[in-house]
C-alpha cells in the first residue's frame, strides 16, 4: 500500500524508489540492483533531478542515431523493467527497435519475470528468451556474453540503460554502436559508449520517445558532452552553496 503523501518534498523520487522495491518483490530486480539505484538516486540528486541541458542534446543525437539505424536493439534488466516497462515498448514499436532481456546476476527466474512484466505492457517478441539462439559476445566473463543471434549479437546500435562498462566496452570493440542511460557522467559506461544521456531514465525515456517522432540530426560529441554535463553539476553545487 503506497504510504507516501503527495505533498511529500520528495514525494517523486520515494515513487520511483517503491516502484524498485515493487520490482525486487516481484522478483524482477537483484539485490544488487537497489544499490545500483541508490548510487544512481546520489547523482541525480546532485543534478537537481531534472533534464539538464546535455541530457536534452544526448537525447536528440540518439533519437537520429536510433532512427537510422538498421536493426536496434534495447537490452532489458531487471531495474529497467520494474521502473519504465511501457516506456521501452513504447520505444522500441516507435524505432523499430528490438527487445532482448540481458542480466549480469542472471536467474531463469528473473528472466521469466521480466519477460511476462514486458509482455503485460504490450511487447511483441522478446529476444533472450530461446536458448537454441543464444551465442557468446567476445570479450565478456560475465553472465552478460550470453546474448541472442538474432538480437543483440548482430544489433548496429545497442541501447543499455543502467549498465556496465565491461559490456559497453565488449559492445564497442563488437563494432556497435552504444547509447546509454547513465546518471554517473564519469563512469567507464559514460566515456564508453558513443551516447551518453546523463538522466533519470524515468525522465529520459518519453523524451527519447518524443524526439524519434522527428528525429533532427545534430553536432555531438560525447566526451565534451560529459564534460557539459559535470559542469552542470557543479554549477548546481554552487548555486545550492551560496543559497544555504
Amino acid at each position: 500500500m503506497n504510504q507516501i503523501p503527495s505533498s511529500h518534498p520528495r514525494a517523486k523520487s520515494l515513487y520511483i524508489r517503491e516502484r524498485l522495491v515493487n520490482a525486487f518483490d516481484g522478483g524482477l530486480v537483484a539485490k544488487e540492483g537497489l544499490m545500483a539505484h541508490g548510487r544512481g538516486e546520489a547523482f541525480d540528486s546532485l543534478m537537481g533531478e531534472r533534464t539538464s541541458k546535455s541530457a536534452k542534446k544526448a537525447i536528440l543525437a540518439a533519437a537520429f542515431m536510433l532512427k537510422n539505424a538498421q536493426n536496434p536493439v534495447i537490452s532489458v534488466n531487471g531495474n529497467i523493467a520494474g521502473l519504465c516497462p511501457r516506456e521501452i515498448v513504447l520505444l522500441a514499436k516507435q524505432t523499430g527497435a528490438k527487445i532482448e532481456i540481458n542480466l549480469f546476476y542472471a536467474t531463469t527466474a528473473r528472466r521469466r519475470n521480466i519477460y511476462k512484466t514486458l509482455k503485460k505492457n504490450g511487447a511483441g517478441l522478446v529476444y533472450g528468451m530461446n536458448k537454441k539462439n543464444s551465442t557468446k559476445l567476445s570479450g565478456l566473463d560475465s553472465a552478460r556474453r550470453i546474448v541472442d543471434k538474432l538480437g543483440i549479437f548482430s544489433a548496429d546500435v545497442v541501447i543499455v540503460p543502467l549498465e556496465d562498462g565491461d559490456r559497453t566496452l565488449a559492445l564497442k570493440k563488437a563494432g556497435k554502436k552504444v547509447i546509454t542511460f547513465d546518471l554517473n557522467p564519469m563512469s567507464r559506461t559514460a566515456e564508453t559508449a558513443d551516447i551518453t544521456i546523463v538522466d533519470n531514465v524515468v525522465r529520459a525515456i518519453p523524451l527519447l520517445i518524443k524526439s524519434c517522432k522527428s528525429p533532427k540530426k545534430i553536432s555531438f560529441d560525447n566526451s565534451k558532452n560529459l564534460s557539459l554535463a559535470i559542469r552542470e553539476i557543479k554549477q548546481n553545487l554552487s548555486k545550492r552553496a551560496s543559497n544555504a
